[in-house]
């Protein structure tokens, strides 16, 4: 999946949260955007997921050479970020069927065994709600990283993870990542060290 930003710029108010951005995410390579707190990684990453619309400028979407609308860009895409919530009140493994209801599950496996990928098959019938912060996040990149779609955004992937939560993360980008186009907002060089390509905020200040 490919994304062109072209001449893009976002205010809040009279804030200008960053400026005349002209931004091409190639089609199955990794992308990093980059910045001091507050230089617009999150509102750039929501932008490309279609929550946030533009001030300024244009944004297209294209999966193999074919357009796609703002409205249904949320179909080609799964996201991992501190902003987007789970529903705490289901047990882990009633979330992932859930979740695989809207998204096609990625290369037929079970929501059983992704939680043992991730580490939580001990806590599959546990209620999220009484899941640590870790797991919390363990089971959000469950739900990103295996759904079968072209675009993975990832802001802040691996927060509130130990070293443990690290490793799988890297492990997880390694082996389910192939042929997809990724884009993680971040400011830690771990979380994203992988990427090809850079995308600094401050460049569009």
């Amino acid at each position: 999946m490919r994304i062109q930003l072209t001449n893009a710029s976002k205010k809040y108010n009279r804030d200008s949260i960053f400026k005349n951005a002209n931004i091409n995410f190639q089609s199955g390579e990794t992308h990093a955007i980059v910045g001091s707190n507050g230089s617009g990684k999150s509102t750039l990453l929501q932008i490309i997921a279609g929550g946030i619309a533009l001030s300024k400028g244009s944004i297209e979407w294209k999966c193999v050479d074919k357009d796609i609308d703002t409205e249904k860009v949320y179909s080609y895409l799964s996201i991992a970020a501190p902003y987007v919530e789970v529903i705490e009140e289901m047990t882990a493994l009633e979330f992932l069927d859930f979740h695989f209801k809207f998204k096609p599950i990625f290369n037929g496996f079970s929501s059983k065994e992704i939680l043992a990928i991730v580490g939580l098959e001990k806590a599959e019938t546990k209620q999220i709600r009484h899941f640590s912060s870790g797991m919390k996040q363990r089971i959000k990149l469950a739900q990103a990283f295996f759904s079968d779609v072209p675009l993975l955004l990832l802001d802040e992937p691996c927060t509130n993870f130990d070293k443990k939560g690290y490793e799988l993360y890297h492990y997880l980008i390694s082996t389910f990542t192939n042929n997809k186009t990724v884009i993680v907002s971040s400011n830690d060089v771990n979380e994203y060290s992988f990427c090809k390509n850079i995308i600094n905020m401050m460049d569009f200040k």
